[in-house]
């Protein structure tokens, strides 16, 4: 199949076929017929069928939403009345020389990736792009099953995969592992050969990078909607190393803490069933359970506090670049400003508002020594106000003078058992 991991694709559905699909054979017939083998030979006939088609064509890509098609698809997709377009290769040749279509190995061919295994046999080498393409050229109708791609439709959904990524939660991070990239794309994808189409895409507009560390391909993205991405550096590695250690740590904790939970359940049925023993080896386990999960968590609070201070280096620098490219822009928009002019604006201002206010006071009939009057009434109520704020005092509770001591002793777990046999009594 040239489409594999993708629905397979059958007829079109009536509304999207023009109307003389179903009521005008003459024309159909005339549609479905093969081209002329010149164009001059009637070059109106020519071109109202090449339109129909290419129309249809790309219309019928869109719809479906897959970036990739093939010529046996299409004649499925097209079939009408047990008869298929005779000619959709000619069309197909049209729209490749127009650059709407691009065979899938000259895409790929034509982007400097070390990285694309898809584990079904798809090896691409820049040397195919120079020896089947310089010899056969874009004048080779596709054969059936030979893969083509909608070179609009790739580069919209590749953005749409970048802003989507841009809006996640994976965004706060500078690199992402391809594995949690593939997760979150994939209702945007249909299969993992889309996917990966759609990532060389955004690595051909310089806005991702890939890179394999240990086995796993990371993918770095470009900082902001329009920016080009920076190549892989040692910093991007370390702060994924990282990412990978709070992941592990965070795990190992919420593993930790239901083996405590569960120590905690067994001594309380060893209590049940008068067992003593058994209960206090529970509970000893509990409590190095309890503080291994404080050394855990204090690394895990290290290696968050080391991305922070990363997060909050790479914020600051995107600060000093808004406040740069602000400077540039103030310098640009005051050129033409002088202090005198400023300072003779200031004084037509001022002139103004006092103009205003004698109307404004004029109409109003309140003189200044009303208004002084209001103002002393309000700082004395203010006063009072003040005063008996300060007679209210806050009662706060004693502050605690017990201090943690240090391992606990025989006695204390005892204590503890006590506590658990009450309850299950």
């Amino acid at each position: 199949m040239c489409s594999p991991g993708e629905a397979p694709p059958g007829p079109a559905p009536a509304g999207d076929l023009p109307p003389e699909w179903e009521t005008d054979d003459e024309r159909m017939a005339f549609l479905f017929s093969a081209f002329k083998q010149s164009r001059e030979v009637n070059s109106t006939e020519w071109d109202s069928k090449m339109s129909f088609w290419v129309g249809l064509v790309l219309a019928r890509g869109r719809r479906r939403g897959a970036v990739r098609t093939c010529l046996r698809e299409l004649q499925n997709g097209f079939e009408r009345r047990g008869s298929v377009p005779l000619g959709l290769g000619t069309v197909l040749r049209e729209l490749l020389r127009r650059g709407k279509l691009q065979r899938e190995s000259d895409f790929m061919a034509s982007v400097d990736s070390s990285w694309i295994s898809w584990g079904v046999g798809v090896f691409i080498l820049k040397p195919l792009k120079w020896t089947l393409s310089s010899v056969l050229g874009d004048s080779k109708i596709p054969e059936e099953e030979e893969v083509l791609i909608y070179v609009e439709l790739l580069q919209e959904k590749a953005e749409e995969v970048y802003r989507f990524y841009q809006n996640s939660a994976l965004s706060s991070h500078p690199v992402v592992a391809l594995s949690e990239l593939r997760s979150l794309c994939a209702g945007l994808c249909p299969d993992e050969r889309t996917f990966y189409l759609l990532l060389l895409q955004l690595q051909k507009e310089k806005r991702v990078t890939i890179l394999e560390q240990n086995g796993e391909k990371i993918v770095k993205f470009a900082r902001g909607l329009h920016a080009k991405v920076s190549p892989m550096n040692d910093v991007d590695i370390g702060v994924y190393q990282l990412m990978q250690s709070e992941q592990l740590l965070s795990q190992k904790v919420e593993s930790l803490s239901q083996e405590a939970e569960k120590c905690k359940e067994d001594a309380r049925s060893a209590c049940r069933a008068g067992k003593k023993q058994l209960a206090l080896r529970c509970l000893k386990a509990k409590r190095r359970t309890e503080r291994r999960i404080q050394e855990l968590h204090s690394k895990l609070d290290a290696v968050q506090g080391i991305l922070d201070r990363i997060y909050a280096s790479q914020t600051d620098q995107m600060v000093f670049n808004a406040y740069q490219a602000g400077v540039g822009a103030l310098k640009l928009s005051m050129k033409d400003v002088t202090v005198e002019r400023a300072e003779n604006l200031v004084d037509q201002i001022q002139e103004l508002c006092d103009t205003q206010d004698e109307v404004a006071q004029t109409l109003a009939g309140v003189g200044i020594n009303g208004l002084e009057m209001d103002s002393e009434e309000l700082e004395k109520e203010l006063d009072s106000l003040l005063q008996d704020s300060s007679k209210d005092s806050l009662d706060l509770p004693p502050v605690p003078q017990k201090v943690l001591s240090a391992p606990i002793s025989d006695a204390e777990l005892e204590a503890e058992l006590e506590k658990l046999s009450v309850s299950a009594g």
